[in-house]
Formats: structure tokens, sequence, C-alpha cells
């Protein structure tokens, strides 16, 4: 349930022209610029990018760069650049340079499919040489870059059949490797979480509820800590409930002092075209205050305005 669709009558040709004559000259027309990215998707946008090269002679990336700054300009580039390579960018950021942003790395990998994943790791090696795994292992350690690399094969079964015995089996499993033992045998969770399929896992969590007492979620929160549990329990939540998931994430990335820029500009571009809609309805449900007035009292300017019309109406 997309906020941004693309139009059905689209000329490249007077998207590429528009976009010139906005940043032509003295000034930048930046609500310009504004109004034809977001109402194109992100295909039609690649087909705007090659146009203006061939009609313009021009490259339309460098030219929004040398225009725009700041996070004004971290989302039209995030809306400029193809799905896959736009996450595999934000994961290469996430690793290269001063310290980790492990965030990045857990949402990424943990909210992807398979296919998803797959794309991710073939165009990864293309744009950098080195594989998205080796990446994750020189940056990233013990049962926290278990869990990463696990994720990153995109090898969890995608069926929809649940094994009753199995997934009471997968429940007791659980149960004996948190809360009934001393110590934690964090890999029979990494095992079961990151290789099930979702409606069996989802079984599993009901069992474990009934065999614990308490939620899944509750026993991986006091069983881990640090990022490993951040990551098992967005697999969790992933599975349960993505659009919750990323409502949860852009909530996080706005409430209190400051603002996660990252993260915010993140899941706006790459959610704008899958899943805003219902990132919205649950955003309401969980705050009960709407994501558009959330985004409105914690940005300003054209960084404000292209935000707002990622995210749609106000509820």
């Amino acid at each position: 349930m997309a906020t941004v669709k693309g139009v059905s009558a689209f000329s490249a040709e007077q998207e590429a022209q528009a976009l010139r004559k906005a940043m032509k000259g003295l000034g930048t027309d930046e609500d310009a610029i504004i109004e034809s990215l977001t109402k194109l998707n992100v295909s039609q946008r690649q087909q705007v990018l090659i146009t203006y090269k061939s009609t313009i002679g021009r490259d339309l990336i460098d030219d929004l760069k040398s225009e725009l700054s700041g996070n004004f300009e971290r989302v039209i580039i995030g809306l400029m650049t193809p799905t896959t390579m736009y996450d595999v960018h934000e994961l290469r950021r996430a690793m290269k340079g001063a310290g980790t942003d492990e965030g990045c790395l857990i949402e990424i990998l943990a909210s992807r499919t398979n296919e998803e994943i797959r794309h991710i790791n073939q165009n990864y090696k293309l744009q950098y040489g080195s594989s998205l795994e080796d990446d994750i292992v020189s940056d990233t350690s013990s049962m926290f870059r278990r869990v990463l690399v696990s994720l990153a094969t995109g090898n969890r079964d995608e069926g929809t059949f649940v094994d009753e015995a199995l997934a009471q089996q997968d429940a007791q499993c659980l149960y004996e490797a948190g809360e009934k033992r001393w110590g934690t045998d964090e890999v029979q969770f990494m095992s079961i979480l990151c290789t099930r399929n979702r409606c069996h896992l989802l079984r599993v969590f009901d069992v474990y509820r009934a065999i614990a007492n308490k939620d899944i979620t509750d026993s991986i929160k006091s069983e881990m800590s640090g990022d490993l549990e951040d990551a098992l329990l967005a697999v969790v939540k992933c599975l349960r409930n993505k659009p919750a998931y990323f409502a949860e994430r852009l909530y996080k990335s706005m409430k209190g002092l400051g603002t996660d820029d990252s993260t915010l500009i993140r899941v706006m571009v790459s959610r704008a075209e899958i899943d805003m809609l219902y990132i919205r309805r649950e955003f309401l449900a969980m705050y009960g205050k709407s994501l558009h007035s959330f985004i409105k009292g914690d940005c300003s300017g054209d960084y404000r305005k292209v935000l707002l019309r990622l995210c749609g109406g106000e509820d």
C-alpha cells in the first residue's frame, strides 16, 4: 500500500526538462524538484535519469548533488537510486567509516525478502568488489555477527506449511535454550528464528507463550542484550507485523532529543512505494499521533516537505 505510485501519463522528456529548468540559473526551485520526483515511481525516475542524460547531455545525479545539500539532498538522491542499490549503499555506509550503524544492518537484513537479499548480495559484490558477508564479518563480532551472516544468506524457508510437531519442538527448544537454563544458548535462537518460515514461527510463538508463560520478545529482552537482542527482536517483529516494525523505527528516529536522520530517511524512501499506508496506520494505533504530525514537528524546510510527500496524507 504505497503512498508514491507513479503517474500513468508520463513523459520522461518533460520531467527531465522540468528538472533542468528547476536547477538552471540562479537559485534552485526545490518545490519543482519535490513535485516531480515524488509523483513518479522508482522505475519512472530511472527513465528520467536516462532521458536527462540523452536529451540534456548532463548527469542528473551530479546536477542534483551540486544544487542541493544536507538531509534534503540525501532524500532526493535516495529517491533517484534503484531500490536494491539504495539498500546496497546503505549497508555499505553502515559499515565503512567511523563506527558501525548496527541499526541499519539489522533493519535491512531482518526485513527484506529472500529475493531482495539475493539481489542485494549480487549488486553489493559488483559495486564494491567484496562480498556483503565478508564485510559483515570484518565489521561485527560474536553472536551478533552470526545472526547477520545468517540473515544475509537470504535462505529462510518461504513456504507456509506449519508442522505442528516441529512447532512444539521448536518452542520447547527455545524455552530450554533461554528461560529454563543458566546462561543462554543463542545458537538455538538464531537457527530457529532465522531459518523457519513465517507461518510456522507464528505458531511457535503461540506455543512458546503457553510453555514459558511469557512472550518470546520478553524472553529475548531478558536473555540477551545489545546488538544481538536488537537483531533477534527485529526478526520477530518483522515476522509478526512488518509495518508495525517500521512504524517503531520511525517513532524512535524522531522521539526525544535530536533526530536519527539516517533511519528516518531510509525508512521513508524505502517504504514509500511498498507499505507506507500500513506503516501510517500502525503508527497512529501505536502512538496515538499521526506519522504526518510527527514529521511536521520534527523536521523543517524542504527536508520536511519531501518527507511529508512520501508520507502522503494526514491520518
